[in-house]
């Protein structure tokens, strides 16, 4: 009986060393033609020229959030600015991009050992981005429009298209209060329309919420994906040969 106990217990500490111990790999490419600085909260930050990865490895029970800065100035010790996405004038992130910038966000083991996963513009769109579980059967979301190109005037920033939000900070489209007017309102649905996986209002969970199996999946997040704007032409026709 002692022995079965002792068993029992090496078994769930056995178990809990693995769960807190676990990490996820993410790798993170740029597609695009163009330079991308890699960011990740946490897990600091890249620069990526086109067609370079980035690895990281996440443990279980993190909540983080990936995107892409650019243009960006840097100096030797990592110091500088970008135009979209800048994190605190840092090169390696310690906290969260500056609007607009298109977020691929992820919950890691949560509760039932899933996986949360989605891209969100929330924080406005300045990079094409797809979010891929590389195994386990698990759905890609992805946000390849010329979000950039087609951006209501009201909601143009150099480099990027702002969220409503972040230009107007009113009920509407903030959703700050849970209840009221908030909705899929006619920006939301300018987003919504280019990009229907995507979070394009904050009470849109139900449609742009993916989860997978935790523990069983990796994950990519890519740069200008296949369809998107910037995506290179060469790469395109190796593809379709």
């Amino acid at each position: 009986m002692s022995y079965l106990t002792n068993f029992s217990i090496f078994s769930v500490l056995l178990s809990l060393l693995f769960i807190s111990t676990y990490a996820t790999t993410f790798e993170i490419r740029n597609n695009c033609t163009y330079t991308v600085w890699a960011a990740a909260s946490p897990g600091g930050g890249r620069r990526l020229d086109r067609g370079q990865s980035w690895t990281i490895s996440v443990l279980a029970g993190t909540v983080a959030r990936i995107w892409g800065r650019t243009n960006c100035n840097f100096d030797g010790s990592g110091r500088g600015h970008c135009q979209t996405g800048d994190c605190g004038g840092v090169l390696d992130c310690k906290g969260w991009g500056v609007p607009p910038n298109t977020l691929a966000e992820y919950a890691l083991n949560q509760f039932g050992n899933i996986d949360f996963y989605d891209i969100s513009l929330l924080d406005g769109f300045n990079i094409p981005i797809e979010f891929a579980p590389t195994n386990g059967g698990c759905r890609t979301t992805r946000c390849a429009a010329d979000i950039n190109g087609q951006c209501p005037n009201e909601l143009r920033a150099p480099g990027g298209c702002n969220n409503p939000c972040t230009v107007f900070r009113t009920e509407e489209y903030c959703c700050t209060q849970g209840y009221g007017p908030c909705g899929l309102n006619r920006y939301a649905q300018f987003f919504k329309s280019r990009c229907p996986d995507s979070y394009s209002y904050p009470q849109d969970d139900t449609a742009s919420t993916l989860t997978c199996r935790s523990g069983t999946t990796e994950y990519r997040v890519v740069f200008c994906p296949l369809g998107s704007p910037h995506f290179p032409q060469e790469m395109i026709k190796s593809i379709t040969v």
